[in-house]
C-alpha cells in the first residue's frame, strides 16, 4: 500500500491476495425492486452486501425500509446537508470510528485503539492494564502518526477512466492508460486545498468512484477500558458467541481554528463536526432494523470456485501453521514476563486475529458447500452461455482452472515469504528494510540512499521499540526451518538447503548488528557504498538478502504475470455474471472505502441442535470469570458494580447488556463501525464476526453469517459507573427512540 510499481508488494501484503482490477465495461444494472411485503427467503436475499452510500436512492432504499428503517437515503449520505456520513471516520486507515458529540469525541474499538494505548503504556503506568481516562481536554493524549479520514462526496468517474481505452489492447496497455486517466483526473477534481482525493475500482474494474477525504492528524487519546474489558476473553474468545467484550475506545479529533484539518499544535481546538451520533438507551430486540456505516478492507465473493478451493485447501492451511507457530513461541515469553508482554500486546493481536480467523474461515466454506455451490452457478453459467452462444464468455472457465493451476506454486511461495520474511520473522522484517534501501541506491545512487535512508532509520527506531532479540530468535529458528521444509522447492534459495537451521540462527543472533537499534544505526551510517559493504558483510543481511531476491527476481515478476492474466478474466467473468443473472443481486466487494450494510438484530443455528440467542450480559462476564488468568480476569470494581447491580439507565429489566448479535455483513475494517438503528441513531460497535461466518470474505451466507456489536448500553455503563468520567457522557445525546 506505502509503495506502487517496484514496492507494490507492499499493497499486497496488507490486503492478502488482492487483485487488480481493469475494465472499460459499465456494470449492470440493478435488480427489480423487492415486493411491498418481504418472505423469510426474501428477507435473507436482502441481507449482505457492502453498498456504495451514494449509490442507495431507489431499490436499497426500498429494501431499508422494508427491513424497519425510517431513514431515507439522503439521512444517510448527502453532499449538500448533514447526513450520516459526516459523523464517520477512517480511523488509522484500518479502522472505522464515528464522531459521538459536538467536541469531535471519537469512538471505535479498543483493538483499533491498542496500538495508540499501548504507545503511551510502560511497566508503571499500563495504560492496557489498567486503563486510561482523560479528566480535561489537557490530559487528552497525542498520537504520532494517526489520523482518521472523512468522506466528504463520492464521484462515479468511470467513463473519464475508461477514455482512450479499446477492447482490443493487452491488460498492460490498459492499464497505462487508466493510470494516466486516473492521475489527470485526480489533478483535476474540484475540491479546497486542505483535502484530499483518491479512486477506487469497483466490481473488478468495472467501475470507479473518486472519493474528496479531509484527514485530520491531531487525534488524541481520551478513554479506554482496561485490557480486561477491553479485551475480555482475548483469543480464546476471538471469533467466537457468546461473547462479552466491551471492545471500545475513545479519541478526541483536534482541528485548526477554522476547524480545519491540521498537524498536532497545544493551540488546536476539538473538531465542530457537520453531524454526530445520538446515542439509544432503549437497547436491542430481535428483527430490530441495523445499519453498519464504515470502512470493510477486502473481500473477494465473485472468485470461481477453483480460486476459492485454492485459497480455502491450499494457501490458507500454510499460513495458518506458520502462524500458529509463531504465536505458540510468543505467547510462552508474554506470559512471564510483563515487559516482553507489553511489547508484543499489539502485535500478538494483530497476528493471532487472523490465523483464527483463516481456521474459521476454511469451517465455513466446508460446512456451507460454498465451492460446490459455486461449481453449481459455472454449471448455470456454462449452459446460458452456451445457449446464446455467446462467444466472447465460452473460455472464461477453463481459462480460470488454466491460470490457477499455473499460478498455484508461485502464489504459495509468496504466501510463505510475506508470512515467514516478512510478517512473523522481525529479524527477517529488518533485513527487508536495508534490501530496499540497497535497491534505492542501485537505482538512484547516492540521493536516492540518502532520501531512503533517513526513513529507513525512522522506521526502525519504531520496530526496536516493541522488539526482542530473545523472542524472535526461536521464532526465527523455527519458521525458517519451516518454510525451508514446505515452500515450493523451486523457490527456496540456495542459502536455505541443506542447513542446519539451530547453528545457523545461533550464528546470525549472535553476530548481526542487525539485532539492535544501536547496531543498526552504526551499520547504516557513512557514505552508501560503505553502508552497503558493511551490509553485505553482516550474518543476518546475508541471508534474508537471499531470500527477498528469490522474492523480487523471481516469485513476484510471475506472480505479478499470471495475475494480472487472472484480473482480465476475472473482469470479464464479473461483467458476464452480471449480464447474464440480472436478477442475481451484486453487491461491489469491499475496498477500505465507504460503505452501507443493512441487516436484522437475529439470533442463528451454527449447527443441528444448538440455537445462540441475540444478546450476552454482565452475567456471563461473571460465569467466565477466572482469577489472575490474563483472558478472563475481572476488575474487582466490575465485580462490585455487578453484586450491586448498580447499572444506572444502562440496565435492562436488572441485566446489564454487553454484546449483541446482527446479520450486518462485515470484514476487516468495519471494526469501531457504528451501529445503528432505523433512525439514525446509535445502538451498538461493532468489533467482530462469529467464527462460522469467517468465510463471508469469500461467500456469504445470511443463515450463519452473524457480527457481533458492543451494546452502546455497555459502553456508556463503563464510561459512567465503571470510569467515573461522567464529563464524556455529558457530551453526548442520549435519546430514547422506542419511547416516542
Amino acid at each position: 500500500m506505502r509503495y506502487l510499481k517496484y514496492f507494490l508488494v507492499i499493497f499486497l501484503l496488507v490486503s492478502c491476495k488482492t487483485v487488480q482490477e481493469t475494465s472499460q465495461q459499465a456494470i449492470a444494472p440493478p435488480p427489480p425492486p423487492q415486493p411491498e411485503k418481504l418472505t423469510l427467503q426474501e428477507i435473507r436475499q436482502i441481507q449482505g452486501g457492502m453498498w456504495i452510500p451514494s449509490l442507495l436512492e431507489g431499490v436499497n432504499e426500498k429494501e431499508m425500509q422494508l427491513l424497519g428503517s425510517k431513514m431515507s437515503a439522503k439521512d444517510i449520505y448527502d453532499v449538500n446537508n448533514s447526513s450520516l456520513k459526516d459523523a464517520i471516520a477512517h480511523f488509522g486507515g484500518g479502522c472505522t470510528s464515528e464522531i459521538i458529540s459536538p467536541n469531535g469525541l471519537l469512538l471505535t474499538n479498543h483493538h483499533c485503539g491498542y496500538g495508540s494505548i499501548q504507545s503511551h503504556s510502560t511497566v508503571e503506568h499500563d495504560y492496557l492494564k489498567d486503563g486510561f481516562w482523560a479528566k480535561s481536554y489537557a490530559d487528552e493524549l497525542p498520537n504520532e502518526s494517526l489520523s482518521v479520514t472523512f468522506i466528504k462526496r463520492i464521484d462515479d468517474v468511470t467513463e473519464a477512466v475508461f477514455v482512450g481505452v479499446e477492447d482490443s489492447m493487452d491488460e498492460a496497455e490498459k492499464m497505462k492508460i487508466i493510470n494516466q486517466n486516473i492521475n489527470k483526473i485526480g489533478k483535476e477534481v474540484q475540491k479546497e486545498e486542505w483535502q484530499d482525493s483518491f479512486i477506487r475500482a469497483f466490481y473488478h474494474g468495472n467501475q470507479y468512484f473518486q472519493f474528496v477525504t479531509e484527514t485530520f492528524k491531531d487525534v488524541r487519546l481520551v478513554g479506554a477500558p482496561p485490557s480486561s474489558i477491553g479485551k475480555f476473553g482475548a483469543d480464546t474468545d476471538n471469533w467466537m458467541w457468546p461473547r462479552h467484550t466491551g471492545d471500545f475506545s475513545m479519541f478526541r479529533v483536534y482541528a485548526d481554528a477554522n476547524n480545519r484539518p491540521a498537524e498536532y499544535s497545544k493551540d488546536n481546538v476539538p473538531y465542530k463536526p457537520n453531524h454526530y451520533l445520538p446515542i439509544s438507551l432503549d437497547g436491542v430486540e430481535e428483527d430490530d432494523f441495523t445499519l453498519v456505516f464504515g470502512f470493510p478492507g477486502r473481500t473477494n465473493e465473485y472468485l470461481p470456485a477453483v480460486g476459492v478451493d485454492q485459497i480455502v485447501n491450499k494457501l490458507n492451511p500454510a499460513k495458518i501453521e506458520i502462524r500458529e507457530n509463531a504465536l505458540k513461541i510468543v505467547d510462552e515469553f508474554m506470559r512471564k514476563d510483563p515487559a516482553i508482554k507489553i511489547k508484543y500486546a499489539s502485535k500478538f493481536a494483530s497476528i493471532a486475529n487472523y490465523w483464527k480467523k483463516w481456521i474459521g474461515e476454511n469451517q465455513g466454506i466446508h460446512h456451507t458447500k460454498a465451492i460446490d455451490k459455486k461449481k453449481e452457478l459455472e454449471k448455470e453459467f456454462s449452459k446460458i452461455v452456451a445457449e446464446k452462444d455467446l462467444v466472447g464468455y465460452k473460455s472464461l472457465l477453463s481459462d480460470f482452472e488454466r491460470l490457477y493451476k499455473e499460478i498455484d506454486d508461485v502464489a504459495l511461495a509468496r504466501d510463505y515469504w510475506i508470512e515467514v520474511a516478512y510478517r512473523n520473522v522481525e529479524l527477517l522484517n529488518i533485513t527487508f528494510s536495508a534490501y530496499q534501501l540497497e535497491q534505492a541506491f542501485a537505482r538512484g545512487g547516492e540521493q536516492a540512499f540518502e532520501q531512503r535512508r533517513t526513513g529507513t532509520l525512522g522506521s526502525y527506531e519504531g520496530k526496536f521499540k516493541d522488539y526482542s532479540a530473545v523472542v524472535d530468535k526461536p521464532v526465527f529458528e523455527k519458521l525458517v526451518s519451516l518454510y525451508a521444509e514446505k515452500a515450493p522447492k523451486d523457490y527456496i534459495p540456495e542459502n536455505m538447503k541443506g542447513v542446519d537451521f539451530s547453528k545457523l540462527t545461533n550464528e546470525i543472533y549472535a553476530k548481526s548488528k542487525l539485532t539492535s537499534f544501536e547496531g543498526t544505526k552504526e551499520l547504516l551510517s557513512g557514505s552508501a557504498e560503505e553502508v552497503m559493504k558493511k551490509l553485505n558483510n553482516d550474518a543476518a543481511y546475508k541471508f534474508g538478502k537471499e531470500l527477498h531476491s528469490m522474492f523480487y527476481n523471481t516469485i513476484e515478476p510471475k506472480y505479478q504475470q499470471l495475475n494480472l492474466e487472472l484480473n482480465a478474466v476475472q473482469k470479464v467473468y464479473m461483467k458476464a455474471l452480471m449480464e447474464l443473472f440480472p436478477n442475481k443481486r451484486f453487491p461491489p466487494d469491499a475496498n477500505s472505502t465507504l460503505r452501507a450494510n443493512y441487516g436484522l438484530v437475529q439470533g442463528y443455528e451454527p449447527k443441528d441442535g444448538v440455537y445462540y440467542t441475540t444478546s450476552t450480559y454482565l452475567d456471563g462476564v461473571m460465569e467466565k470469570y477466572v482469577p489472575g488468568d490474563y483472558e478472563f480476569d475481572v476488575p474487582q470494581k466490575l465485580q462490585d458494580l455487578y453484586k450491586a447491580k448498580n447499572y444506572g439507565q444502562y440496565g435492562e429489566n436488572g441485566k446489564m447488556p454487553v454484546n449483541f448479535l446482527s446479520t450486518n455483513h462485515m470484514t476487516g475494517g468495519n471494526s469501531g463501525s457504528p451501529v445503528v438503528d432505523g433512525e439514525g441513531n446509535l445502538i451498538g460497535l461493532a468489533f467482530d464476526t462469529t467464527w462460522e461466518g469467517t468465510m463471508s470474505d469469500l461467500y456469504f451466507d445470511a443463515e450463519i453469517v452473524r457480527s457481533i456489536m458492543v451494546d452502546l448500553r455497555y459502553v456508556l455503563f463503563i464510561v459512567d459507573k465503571y470510569a467515573g468520567a461522567t464529563h464524556l457522557v455529558d457530551e453526548m445525546k442520549l435519546v430514547h427512540p422506542k419511547a416516542k
